[in-house]
């Protein structure tokens, strides 16, 4: 059975909301739209008790606040990484670069099938989702098989260093 609440029974939640929101988020527009957000929610939600919508309003908009911050530091996180990447301080180093990404490339045929073929397609510059769509698998397993891929190369690399060091 499927209920159907009236925008008004939502809505009036909404000032309640806007203080609890506010407080978590420092920003008036991003508060503004988790409320809405919870609101949306809330009304596309098809067996929600009446009594229970004002607590589930509350649970989905703290769950958006933290979602919020997540995403900020996802965010924070990956420009860290993205300023952190620089050219190679000596020309030397660059060359051995090139060389070890070249060697490592070549391992790429000992990895299995799909594993292979998503690494290869990722250096090729292909993301597992377009690699998941041209091979009519889903992401999951493509990403799966790359990052199995990837754990095999980094054993493989492990392994020749281990043996150049001897």
């Amino acid at each position: 059975m499927r209920r159907e609440f009236s925008w008004d029974v939502i809505a009036s939640h909404r000032e309640r909301l806007m203080r609890l929101v506010r407080r978590r988020l420092p920003n008036a527009q991003d508060a503004e739209d988790c409320v809405q957000e919870a609101m949306l929610r809330a009304a596309a939600h098809g067996n929600l008790d009446q009594d229970r919508i004002g607590p589930f309003l509350t649970s989905v908009a703290l769950r958006l606040c933290v979602d919020h911050y997540r995403e900020l530091e996802r965010r924070r996180r990956l420009l860290r990484r993205a300023a952190d990447v620089g050219g190679p301080e000596l020309p030397d180093e660059g060359v051995c670069d090139q060389d070890f990404g070249r060697w490592l490339l070549g391992q790429v045929h000992l990895l299995r099938g799909r594993e292979r073929q998503v690494v290869l397609a990722r250096a090729h510059g292909i993301s597992t989702l377009e690699f998941a769509r041209m091979h009519q698998i889903s992401v999951k397993a493509a990403e799966g098989a790359f990052t199995r891929g990837r754990a095999r190369l980094r054993l493989l690399c492990a392994r020749a260093l281990d043996g150049a060091a001897a």
